[in-house]
C-alpha cells in the first residue's frame, strides 16, 4: 500500500503563488508515475501535471508555463509550484500515483486551493 499526504493549500490571490506538496509513504518502490490532478465544483477531474520516476514531467496545456512538477527523492515527496494563479485554478488538488502491483493505483486526501482577490 501506498499513502499519499498533501500538504494544505489555502487562498491565493490572483498572480500569486502557492506550492503544494505530495509526501508518499509504504511501499513507494511500486510507484511509476505522480501526478496531480484537480477538479472544479460542477467539473470533471483533470490532469494537472505527472513525474515519472525518472523524472520526466508532462503538463496540461492550461497550466504550461506556469506550473512546475519536481520530486525528491530524499524526502520521498512530489511538489507542484503553481505561478501566476489564476481564479481559473480554484479547484481542489489531488496528488494520484500509479502503482506497478495492486491495488494499481493511491489517491491522496485532496487540497483545497482557491484564488480569490
Amino acid at each position: 500500500q501506498v499513502q499519499l499526504v498533501e500538504s494544505a493549500g489555502g487562498l491565493v490571490p490572483p498572480g500569486g503563488s502557492l506550492r503544494l506538496s505530495c509526501a508518499a509513504s509504504g511501499s513507494i518502490f511500486s510507484i511509476t508515475v505522480i501526478r496531480w490532478f484537480r477538479q472544479a465544483p460542477g467539473k470533471q477531474r483533470e490532469l494537472v501535471a505527472g513525474i515519472t520516476t525518472s523524472g520526466r514531467t508532462n503538463y496540461a496545456d492550461a497550466v504550461k508555463g506556469r506550473f512546475t512538477i519536481s520530486r525528491d527523492n530524499t524526502k520521498n515527496t512530489v511538489y507542484l509550484q503553481m505561478n501566476s494563479l489564476k481564479p481559473e485554478d480554484t479547484a481542489v488538488y489531488y496528488c494520484n500515483a500509479d502503482l506497478k502491483v495492486t491495488p494499481w493505483s493511491s489517491w491522496g486526501q485532496g487540497t483545497q486551493v482557491t484564488v480569490s482577490s
